[in-house]
C-alpha cells in the first residue's frame, strides 16, 4: 500500500451559587476505557463537586487562543497560544456549575496550526468512549481548540461520532488575558449547549459568539473578529440569548453526511492539499505521485494539467477536486473531469479529512467516489414525477 496521500488542488474559481470547584489537581482520576484496539485513557485532571440533578460534561482541552496568554491585556494578536490549563479555564467561569457538573482533561496544549492528526484521532476516540459506550456517564463533551483548524477537528468528530449525544467544539479569537476575552463566555455557552437535551441528534457542533453551527458545514470566515464561524448557505442551527440555548429547527443531520467508525484505526494517512492558481506549476503533482501519493485532487483544472491528472487516475490514485470558495460545490458529472472525484459541498480541508478517513478504512476508489458524490448525484439526477 502506498505510504501517503496527496489531496486537493482547490478550484481556481476563487475563494444560584455554584458548587465549589476542586483544585486543578486536587481530585485526580484515571479511567481506562473498555478493552479493545481503540483503548484510550481518561486522565481527569480537574473534577467539580457533583450537584444532583445536573448533567455531567467532559471538557477535553487542547490549547489554542482560548488558552492563550500575553503580558499585555491589549494584545490580541501576538500572544502565546496554549498556555492556560484546563483547570484554570474552568475555574475562571464558576457559572459553569449552574448548568453542569464538570470533568476536565488536558489532551494537549498547543496552537491549532500544530494540531497533529494523532491528537484528532485521539479526540474522536475519547468522545466516543465518553458518550457512546453502554456504561457512559457523560451527557456531553466539550472540546476547547484553537480556531485556525477548529473546523477540521469538528468535522472529523461529526463524521465519526457513533451516538446521538452532543459534542461541542469551542474556541476564542482573543487570549484569556485580553481586556475583552471572548473565551470564558464561549466556554459557558459550549457547556450549556453540550449539556442541553435539545442538542442531541445534531452531531458535532461549533459554538462561538452566541451562535451554534453544524460542524459539517461550519468554517472560519474571518481572521481576527470574534464573529468568525459561519456556514454561509445552510445558516446557523441555533443561538444563545443571555446564555439560554434555542434552536431554529428540530434536530436533523446534514443531508450528505455519512458516519464512519474509527475505533480500529490507529493512524490517518498523510494527505496534502495543492492550491490551484493562475500559472499553477503541476510539477508538484507529479513529484508527490512519484513519492508514493495515494490520492490527489483539484477543482477547476487548467487544460495543461489534465494529462497528468488522467495519468495519475490511470494508476489507481483517487483524485478529489474541491472548491476554495466557501459557498458552492464541486459538482459531479463534469465530462471535463471524468477521472476525478467531486468534493461536492465540502471545502478542501474537509474533503482532505474525509479522504484520509476513507483511505484509513481501506475503501476502494469506487467506494471513495460514492462517499463523496453518491447522495449529491441522486439529487442532481432527479426528474419530476420520479419517486
Amino acid at each position: 500500500m502506498l505510504a501517503h496521500a496527496l489531496f486537493s488542488l482547490a478550484t481556481l474559481a476563487t475563494a444560584v451559587s455554584a458548587a465549589p470547584l476542586a483544585g486543578p489537581l486536587a481530585e485526580k482520576a484515571s479511567i481506562l476505557a473498555a478493552s479493545g484496539p481503540s483503548n484510550v485513557e481518561f486522565n481527569i485532571a480537574y473534577s467539580s463537586n457533583r450537584t444532583e440533578g445536573l448533567p455531567t460534561t467532559l471538557i477535553l482541552a487542547t490549547g489554542g487562543t482560548i488558552a492563550g496568554s500575553s503580558a499585555s491585556n491589549l494584545d490580541s494578536t501576538t500572544y502565546q497560544a496554549g498556555v492556560v490549563g484546563v483547570g484554570q479555564l474552568i475555574q475562571a467561569v464558576p457559572e459553569l456549575l449552574h448548568v453542569s457538573n464538570i470533568d476536565g482533561m488536558q489532551v494537549s496544549n498547543i496552537a491549532s496550526e500544530s494540531m497533529p492528526d494523532s491528537v484528532v484521532l485521539k479526540l474522536t476516540k475519547l468522545a466516543n468512549k465518553a458518550l457512546c459506550t453502554p456504561n457512559a456517564t457523560y451527557d456531553g463533551v466539550v472540546i476547547t481548540h484553537g480556531t485556525d483548524t477548529l473546523e477540521e477537528t469538528a468535522f472529523t468528530l461529526d463524521v465519526t461520532l457513533q451516538c446521538d449525544k452532543p459534542v461541542v467544539v469551542v474556541g476564542a479569537m482573543r487570549p484569556s488575558t485580553a481586556i475583552s476575552a471572548d473565551g470564558p463566555n464561549n466556554l459557558l455557552q459550549a457547556v450549556t449547549t453540550a449539556s442541553h437535551p435539545a442538542s442531541r441528534n445534531r452531531g458535532a457542533l461549533i459554538v462561538l459568539n452566541d451562535r451554534v453551527c453544524q460542524a459539517y458545514y461550519c468554517e472560519k470566515t474571518q481572521a481576527n473578529a470574534v464573529d468568525t464561524f459561519d456556514s454561509p448557505e445552510p445558516g446557523y442551527s441555533g443561538a444563545l440569548l443571555s446564555d439560554k440555548l434555542f434552536y431554529y429547527s428540530s434536530a436533523a443531520q446534514p443531508t450528505f453526511k455519512q458516519t464512519f467508525d474509527l475505533s480500529n484505526v490507529t493512524a490517518l494517512p498523510d494527505v496534502d492539499i495543492l492550491y490551484g492558481y493562475q500559472g499553477t506549476d503541476f510539477g508538484l503533482l507529479n513529484a508527490t505521485i512519484a513519492d508514493g501519493a495515494k490520492g490527489t485532487g483539484a477543482g477547476s483544472i487548467p487544460a495543461a494539467a489534465l494529462h497528468d491528472i488522467d495519468a495519475a487516475a490511470a494508476k489507481g490514485i483517487p483524485l478529489v477536486r474541491s472548491t476554495k470558495i466557501n459557498v458552492g460545490a464541486a459538482v459531479p458529472g463534469d465530462v471535463n473531469y471524468d477521472s476525478m472525484i467531486a468534493g461536492g459541498l465540502l471545502n478542501p480541508v474537509k474533503s482532505r479529512r474525509l479522504l484520509q478517513i476513507l483511505l484509513a478504512l481501506n475503501k476502494t476508489n469506487d467506494e471513495i467516489r460514492n462517499a463523496f458524490e453518491g447522495k449529491l448525484k441522486s439529487y442532481l439526477s432527479y426528474k419530476p414525477g420520479s419517486s
